[in-house]
């Protein structure tokens, strides 16, 4: 073979021998080792030296390397010396270490890195231990001249991992045409380990190569050894002594994973370079071309080859002392000579007896011929290094299933890394569970996650970081799941649920706490005091979580106490034609979409606002249909003076699906919920209310119980006031007569009230009432004005400021409590005195209970004209919830001014829908 190949295409190709030598032994000689960081490969001269020939490439050549700068074994057959060449590259070399760099990602982690590398150091592991199965000598190369207590590690790792895989090794090899010593053990011998060392400039030697060393003393005296060969020594011993302490050598040879020899020479330190390259290269093509003048005479072709072989075997390629001193004392020996005693030890069979102590057992030995060493190499390749048929591939999983073992040896930093981490995953448990309630949310967990963390980041270290944070994660998340998981469930005033995770009852189903998980109602453990629909009597109510119990079910109840026989206005809801009707599904048409033609032309419908008169916009369904900035996310653009939609009376309502939630400016049309969360009810004739003593109900503040005037003005039919009830519009009709004044012009200079007759001012009253959790209830005389009242006689404020404004959803509470956070009152009621005159009040609620853009709730009936003579209140609902979620009360940080009622709540018409 005179090129070198990969040793899976040496073991299935087939090599023609000579028919005298087919039936001799062949002497395997592995080299592996490290390299330096030099464009030339010292394994790779080694052969070449070794061999008499240019096997392989000066400075290294990238075909003989693995693809990837992975590791490979490259095979080289010397027929002519019976001695088969492996030599063994790996990432420890440098045109690897350069090739795997450059194979690693940009944005690799520390820990997928350390992973890469270590994954390639046991590939390396598991090929040296191929080599050692398969090698009588073992040559270890190193770069410099101090030995690499590394390798005591490795070797240690290697031996470990050589008697785990040893059964399946030997059901590989159990068919085979060898002896029993070699299926026993799976290797023809306990391999020598002989160690080449670079000397790279340590320890310089002169060329004319005298061997002769200078004492302290300064005077000349001989040496029995040259420096080089008394390192040699000390390097020996060194290695000796080492193997020995870690167990890795024992008396025994054949328990070892390789032997040194006792009574011979197993370290070779090689030079280092001259000062010139190019004339060390020189001198040696000189010594191997020219003949030396001492042989003289002109030989034969032959004759000439075979001296000129003799010559070159004579003169190693390194630039090693003269074999002889100026004392003629034998010195240093020759690389060649060097190895050569080791494999004429095996070519001869004598084989290698390595047991030292007082019953020295000797060691079985094997010389194979190559016939038979290629089909041992391809049947422990499959096992090891290639698995191809199904047999082997079983047995090489095994195999890859015991690399496990490498891991104590090779990877200290990955040892160290799991034991620090594992010292700091008590405290950050520690740190997780400090001041922890029984049961907590989600928020709690994430930030006592949060607080573990920093602290095992502050005691774990290494690659092993990520892994157990990963585990402290899960650990958190089990301690959290298992019993302590608070229930995520919020009520309609933004209050969690006090209860641990459970379930809610089924109809008709009774709560089971002894359940898992427990069968319960949600309960914030929040109570406030509210009152019925018409205010006369107040009541504690539990936390509502769902929009029923918050606006009907709570005040049916108290109906059955106080206000079910009052006259009241029902405001249509869902009529069920169908047994069983189902809610109505969330689709509608999107920006972009083309709804159905019939939509379309709803959808095209013009539509004015009564409450922000010359300024109105138009609100997108999809968008209104969103969430507010703090429980309803986005809702859309637009929100300020949004198109009130037509009255769903005047259109057919849908007997098939009802609406889930609250009906609200971005609902579908044609769609109602089963019940209505407003209420409008009468307290009784216009007379119920007394000016003078204001609303006697229950939980007012003292002095805020009195309603606001409203005078309206109405117009008398009667002839003789013709002239002064002329239209205000500046028609032809209000033009003055020849010789005659206007009737505004009459008398005084007065207001255009003045001179009417008293019965052109009708007085109506309004009141709005806000209402706080511990039922405290007060009248606002505006926006942020609270109605007080000393003594008798009523506000002197009238109501044009409040139905002239947005009056606010909520409003801080005049009794503020002990508390640093602010206490806030909703507008719950709404009381109107509509009197006993030609007149007609339209009531139209909009109330918009977020900020922008959250869209603007309404009655089923948006307008609703209150008849004369009674006292009306409307029962604002006490929560508001859309589709998408509820709207919660204001945070803090939270403007009040965006949580308000759009003015507009209140129209006069005269009975002949006159506006005014």
């Amino acid at each position: 073979m005179a090129v070198p190949k990969n040793i899976g295409a040496l073991l299935q190709s087939e090599i023609i021998e000579d028919a005298a030598d087919k039936d001799e032994g062949v002497c395997v000689l592995g080299i592996f080792g490290k390299s330096a960081m030099q464009p030339g490969s010292a394994k790779d001269s080694l052969i070449n030296t070794l061999a008499d020939k240019h096997v392989f490439s000066l400075f290294g050549s990238d075909d003989t390397d693995s693809p990837g700068g992975g590791t490979s074994i490259q095979a080289y057959y010397n027929q002519e010396n019976r001695v088969l060449y492996l030599v063994l590259t790996s990432v420890f070399d440098n045109r690897q270490l350069i090739r795997a760099c450059e194979s690693l990602t940009a944005g690799l982690g520390h820990a997928e890195a350390h992973e890469f590398w270590k994954g390639a150091e046991k590939d390396h592991c598991l090929q040296l231990l191929y080599l050692f199965s398969l090698c009588h000598v073992l040559l270890l190369v190193h770069p410099t001249c101090s030995f690499d207590v590394t390798y005591d590690r490795m070797f240690r790792a290697l031996d470990a991992l050589r008697q785990k895989a040893l059964p399946l090794l030997r059901s590989a090899i159990k068919d085979s045409q060898v002896s029993k010593e070699w299926k026993l053990n799976c290797r023809p011998c306990p391999p020598r380990l002989l160690f080449v060392f670079h000397m790279n400039g340590a320890l310089r030697v002169g060329s004319s190569g005298t061997g002769n060393g200078t004492d302290g003393s300064g005077g000349d005296k001989p040496k029995k050894h040259s420096p080089r060969r008394r390192m040699q020594h000390a390097l020996e011993d060194q290695i000796y002594r080492i193997f020995r302490k870690s167990r890795v050598l024992t008396n025994q040879s054949s328990n070892c994973l390789f032997t040194v020899p006792a009574n011979q020479a197993f370290v070779y330190v090689v030079p280092g370079p001259d000062e010139d390259p190019i004339g060390s290269l020189l001198g040696h093509l000189r010594s191997n071309c020219v003949l030396r003048e001492s042989e003289g005479g002109t030989p034969a072709p032959r004759q000439r080859r075979y001296q000129q072989m003799r010559h070159s075997n004579r003169q190693p390629s390194f630039n090693v002392e003269s074999s002889l001193s100026s004392g003629g004392q034998l010195v240093d020996c020759t690389l060649k000579e060097f190895l050569w005693q080791h494999v004429e030890l095996v070519l001869t069979k004598k084989g290698f007896d390595d047991s030292v102590g007082r019953n020295p057992q000797p060691s079985h030995f094997e010389l194979p011929t190559y016939s038979k060493w290629v089909h041992i190499a391809y049947k422990l390749y499959q096992v090891m290094i290639e698995s191809s048929e199904d047999d082997a591939a079983e047995i090489s999983l095994k195999v890859q299933g015991q690399l496990k073992v490498l891991e104590g040896f090779l990877d200290a930093d990955a040892k160290f890394s799991e034991n620090r981490c594992q010292k700091a995953l008590p405290l950050a448990h520690s740190a997780y569970q400090s001041n922890l309630p029984h049961n907590y949310t989600t928020t709690v967990h994430k930030n006592q996650l949060a607080q573990a963390l920093r602290v095992y980041s502050q005691h774990a270290r290494g690659v092993a970081f990520q892994r157990y944070a990963l585990q402290l994660h899960e650990d958190c998340y089990k301690f959290w799941s298992n019993g302590h998981q608070l229930c995520e469930e919020r009520s309609l005033t933004d209050q969690h649920c006090v209860h641990k995770f459970h379930l809610l009852p089924k109809p008709g189903e009774k709560p089971e706490m002894d359940h898992n998980p427990p069968i319960l109602y949600h309960n914030s453990r929040g109570r406030s005091t509210s009152s019925c629909n018409c205010g006369r009597k107040q009541s504690p109510r539990e936390d509502p979580f769902d929009i029923q119990a918050a606006n009907y079910d709570f005040y049916q109840m108290l109906e059955e106490k106080c206000c079910g026989k009052l006259e009241r206005i029902n405001f249509p809801v869902f009529q069920a034609s169908t047994p069983d009707p189902a809610p109505a599904s969330d689709e509608v048409p999107r920006p972009g979409e083309v709804p159905p033609s019939g939509e379309a032309d709803r959808l095209k419908e013009k539509e004015t606002s009564t409450h922000t008169p010359g300024d109105s916009t138009s609100l997108s369904l999809a968008l209104s249909l969103g969430q507010s900035t703090d429980s309803l996310g986005t809702y859309g653009d637009g929100a300020e003076g949004q198109e009130k939609r037509p009255s769903l009376v005047d259109r057919q309502h849908s007997t098939v699906e009802y609406l889930p939630g609250m009906l609200h400016s971005g609902c579908p049309k044609g769609l109602l919920p089963k019940f209505s969360s407003w209420s409008l009810v009468k307290l009784g004739p216009a007379k119920a209310y007394n000016s003078l003593t204001g609303l006697e109900q229950p939980g007012f503040l003292p002095g805020s119980a009195f309603l606001l005037p409203w005078d309206v003005v109405i117009r008398s039919r009667s002839e003789e006031d013709v002239g002064s009830l002329e239209p205000l519009d500046g028609g032809p009709a209000s033009w003055p007569a020849p010789n005659k004044a206007s009737a505004g012009k009459r008398g005084s200079a007065g207001g255009i009230g003045r001179g009417r007759r008293r019965d052109d001012v009708a007085r109506a009253f309004v009141g709005f009432e806000y209402e706080d959790s511990r039922g405290r209830r007060f009248l606002s005389s505006g926006p942020d004005k609270v109605v007080k009242v000393l003594g008798q006689g009523g506000p002197k404020e009238p109501a044009t400021r409040c139905l002239n404004s947005d009056m606010p959803l909520y409003i801080p509470s005049p009794a503020q409590g002990r508390g640093i956070k602010p206490h806030y009152a909703q507008l719950a009621r709404l009381f109107v005195v509509v009197p006993d005159a030609p007149l007609e009040i339209v009531l139209n609620p909009q109330v918009q209970p977020g900020p922008p853009p959250c869209p603007i709730f309404h009655p089923e009936q948006p307008e609703v004209v209150l008849p004369p003579d009674g006292l009306w209140v409307l029962r604002f609902p006490y929560a508001y919830v859309t589709d998408r979620g509820p709207c919660y009360p204001p945070k803090e940080n939270q403007p009040l001014a965006n949580f308000r009622v759009l003015r507009g709540i209140l129209r006069a018409n005269m009975t002949s829908s006159t506006p005014q």
